[in-house]
């Protein structure tokens, strides 16, 4: 139980504040040219957060194991799909110097 609560706390003290600012449009200054496009990173990385609270919420709550099977199982699609936007954003960026 308590590598759930420190689970989750690491990932919302390291992912959320990232996926936020980056879905909002923000990246630093030395890190804009690798992370373009920023935006849909942004919400790349929000998705993959999200497997943890789905994860880790509802066995500290002590849910049913149907509900903890089926936000597990959401969670897992959340991440493929965080996973897939990640893949498109990069593979969608376009490389000036090859122009």
């Amino acid at each position: 139980m308590p590598w759930q609560w420190i689970g989750l706390t690491v990932f919302s003290l390291t992912l959320l504040p990232a996926g936020i600012s980056m879905a909002a449009g923000w990246a630093p200054a030395r890190l804009r040219h690798r992370l373009a496009p920023v935006r849909p990173r942004g919400w790349a990385l929000l998705a993959i957060y999200a497997v943890a609270p789905l994860n880790a919420i509802p066995r500290l709550a002590d849910a049913s194991p149907q509900v903890s099977l089926t936000l597990t199982a959401a969670a897992g699609i959340l991440a493929v799909g965080g996973c897939l936007l990640a893949a498109l954003a990069s593979f969608g960026k376009t490389n000036d110097a090859t122009r």
